[in-house]
């Protein structure tokens, strides 16, 4: 393994894990802001006992959250130092904002978690409140500098060098609002489904446990409206990407050829040798509408663009439809509890145990998604301007980090599984101590 790959795997894997806490971080403190809010004004006892089981995720996850977060900046000027170079002057508005954000959250979430029976219940509410605008905050000012990677803006390139350098323009560029808008609808999403099949889990096992459905209504209220809300958020991040990155989006649908009236296609798979797609099912013109709002609409593809630059087209498309597909299913899954909803009937045992299956199913499609997003934006690291082969370390060895952060990984997967395995444990000790059982 060469260092580039032992590089790009090593930012990946951190991403890749980072993101996962970095969802959770944003949407959870919403979650218990909620059973919060709603303790308050009807003084239910399982709201209060569901804020404080949510509160002791949310105090895990954000340590975690804080670790890998870390070691992701870290790894910015460690592996990519060419990079770093370029947009650090740049970029550094948004992240610096990330941080005072980051900061805020850290403060809000130490005044929530020893501020009971301490302060006023309303202003003890708005500051686990403001742990997740803090949250949501901090995801908005890190997507604002990734935003700029494939939409680069804010300055003029002049002999390899960023001269003319205007901070706002590049944190507000042109792909910041559709990138912004899909990736918190995700996270909301994610995060909406993963608490809901949690507690469905718990209610199967429970089926009295008042608890356990109080969650599961909260998490799907989050759930139903992100999963319903982010197929439009998908179409216009996807016209974005035609105007902004057409050879990304050319990989995304493994369209080759330059073309009108351009079908879409459910699966295949791209053949680049041959540069045709096999055994996909083609919608006729609908990548067309879906680019431009008009089926006879021309589409560039990937014969516009030099063979060199092709992102890796399998992958691409491969993630781009599973993301789609698993998104698809959630939204089918909102549309299916709405209705049960309107019927006003006790959820039923399948509809719990489909609840279970879609636990990882969001944050599978947001993993799909980032894959789409960084793996299509290649070889650049900024997009028609710097490539990634041209700004990572000249430093040798860089498998034996790659091996480092992988063992790392591993093991705060394992302390947060056990940590909370332990805390399901303890709300089930207390919900069967409430009932009055051994």
């Amino acid at each position: 393994m060469d260092d580039l790959l032992a590089a790009r795997l090593s930012m990946g894997f951190s991403l890749g894990f980072h993101i996962i806490f970095a969802a959770v971080g944003m949407v959870m403190p919403f979650l218990m802001a909620t059973a919060h809010f709603l303790y308050l004004k009807k003084k239910n006892p399982e709201d209060l006992e569901l804020t404080k089981l949510w509160m002791k995720g949310v105090a895990i996850l954000f340590a975690i959250g804080a670790v890998s977060g870390t070691v992701l900046s870290f790894e910015l000027g460690l592996l990519w130092p060419g990079f770093m170079k370029h947009a650090g002057p740049i970029f550094g508005m948004p992240f610096s904002w990330e941080g005072t954000a980051f900061f805020l959250e850290a403060i809000a979430i130490g005044l929530f978690l020893y501020g009971w029976n301490r302060m006023h219940p309303w202003v003890h509410w708005g500051s686990g409140l403001i742990v997740g605008i803090s949250g949501f905050a901090s995801g908005i000012f890190v997507l604002a500098a990734n935003s700029w990677m494939n939409a680069p803006a804010g300055f003029d390139w002049v002999d390899g060098k960023a001269t003319n350098i205007d901070p706002v323009a590049a944190m507000f560029n042109e792909a910041w609002l559709h990138q912004t808008m899909h990736m918190q609808a995700a996270a909301l999403q994610a995060v909406g489904y993963a608490v809901a099949g949690i507690h469905a889990f718990l209610l199967l096992r429970n089926r009295s446990s008042a608890l356990h459905l109080r969650a599961l209504k909260i998490a799907m209220v989050f759930a139903v409206v992100s999963s319903l809300v982010q197929p439009i958020i998908g179409h216009y991040a996807a016209q974005r990407v035609a105007v902004l990155q057409p050879a990304k989006l050319a990989a995304m649908e493994g369209h080759f050829q330059t073309s009108s009236n351009v079908p879409l296609y459910i699966g295949g798979i791209p053949d680049v040798e041959k540069q045709e797609m096999n055994w996909g099912v083609a919608i006729p013109g609908a990548l067309s509408f879906l680019a431009f709002n008009d089926t006879a609409a021309e589409v560039k593809g990937l014969d516009q663009f030099p063979k060199e630059e092709w992102p890796p087209v399998v992958t691409v498309h491969l993630a781009f439809q599973l993301m789609v597909a698993l998104g698809s299913f959630m939204a089918l899954l909102s549309v299916i509890y709405l209705w049960l909803w309107k019927k006003k009937v006790a959820l039923p045992i399948w509809f719990l145990k489909t609840l279970v299956f879609s636990a990882p199913l969001g944050f599978v499609a947001i993993e799909a998604g980032w894959i789409v997003t960084e793996v299509g934006r290649q070889p650049w690291i900024i997009y028609g301007i710097l490539k990634t082969a041209d700004s990572v370390t000249p430093v040798p060895g860089m498998i034996f980090h790659f091996y480092f952060f992988l063992v790392l990984y591993l093991l705060l997967s394992v302390i947060t599984l056990w940590l909370f395995k332990r805390q399901i444990q303890v709300a089930e000790q207390a919900v069967q101590a409430a009932r009055g059982k051994p």
